[in-house]
């Protein structure tokens, strides 16, 4: 028999294996038997926890990744959150230090209120309080306007102080604001008194490249220092005596003419004012004092006038008392 009869191909068997059906049976019998087994006889589990064992490390080294982005993540929420403090202890912080502040200005603003109230107290010339507004916008002159005016009874001419001294004095008066002049300015006067030689004079707004203020028109040899403090003498009719003014700042004596020069730095700075007392002027005041005297004197003349009416009234009555009380028993008589 030659070689080429022979037939190669391999038998239908095991060229075709199992069908798909067979595998399929055998592989879901395999399955329940399997479940079977281990759940009723937990013959997989010590396999169970061999290959858990086993794949341990396999698990964390996978994990790794995913713990470091984990970890990643909360490190930058906490620090978000941080942040998030940080800033909200700094706002905090913030407006502390405004309420601080705050606190700091009204403690000052009820210290100078305190020392107004003083002023007032010892001055025995009518007054009332107010708030400077706003310096007027005049470059050529230095005035500040305040809240009162005529309808609150401020009048022209009335001095305005504060707890340092005198400020200035009202030079136009609105319905409900009022403007006032400060010692500072150029057209500004008032007479002044050294309370160390109790020397009188008068003081000037200066020019600002020279000075606030000076005392104009004093002798080369007046008897002036540095540090002297200057005070309202109430001979103007307008300031009451006392006020502090402003204190020497420099004296400058020259040959060549026969008065010094004398700079002053007003003790009250208009820059720093903000609440302030308008004096009623002196010479109103007095001529009140003097009308209510005047009226009181009249009352009190009246008053005993009508007290001698009485008592000449009660005399002639006791007097006719006396004359009935006579003539009765002379009529007694007669009969």
């Amino acid at each position: 028999m030659s070689l080429g009869t022979l037939d190669r191909n391999p038998p239908p068997l095991f060229r075709q294996g199992l069908s798909a059906a067979s595998k399929l049976a055998v592989y879901a019998a395999l399955a329940i038997f399997l479940m079977v087994a281990d759940a009723r006889f937990k013959l997989t589990q010590p396999l169970r926890m061999v290959l858990a064992t086993a794949l341990h490390p396999m698990q964390r080294a996978l994990l790794a990744p995913v713990d470091a982005w984990e970890a990643g993540g909360d490190y930058l929420r906490g620090m978000e959150r941080a942040t998030e403090a940080e800033n909200q202890a700094r706002r905090q912080l913030v407006l502390q230090a405004e309420k601080l502040s705050r606190a700091s200005q009204l403690q000052a603003e009820n210290d100078r209120l305190r020392a107004l109230l003083k002023i007032q107290a010892a001055q025995s010339v009518p007054s009332m309080a107010a708030e400077v507004l706003y310096e007027a916008a005049d470059p050529y002159s230095r005035r500040v306007v305040i809240d009162h005016g005529s309808r609150h009874g401020v009048r022209a001419g009335a001095p305005v102080i504060n707890d340092a001294g005198v400020l200035g004095q009202v030079t136009r008066v609105y319905l409900l604001s009022s403007e006032v002049t400060l010692l500072g300015d150029k057209d500004a006067a008032i007479p002044v008194l050294n309370n160390r030689t109790q020397q009188r004079g008068v003081a000037f707004g200066g020019e600002r490249s020279e000075g606030p203020m000076e005392l104009r028109f004093m002798a080369a040899n007046a008897d002036i220092k540095e540090g002297d403090l200057l005070s309202t003498s109430g001979l103007d009719g307008v300031y009451p005596p006392g006020l502090p003014v402003a204190t020497v700042a420099t004296v400058e004596r020259r040959g060549d003419t026969s008065f010094a020069r004398v700079s002053l730095k007003p003790t009250s700075s208009p820059d720093a004012a903000r609440h302030v007392l308008v004096l009623e002027p002196l010479a109103l005041h007095e001529a009140a004092r003097s009308e209510a005297a005047a009226a009181n004197s009249a009352e009190a003349a009246s008053a005993a006038q009508r007290k001698a009416e009485i008592k000449s009234d009660a005399k002639a009555k006791a007097a006719e008392a006396r004359a009935a009380a006579a003539s009765k028993p002379a009529q007694g008589g007669e009969r």
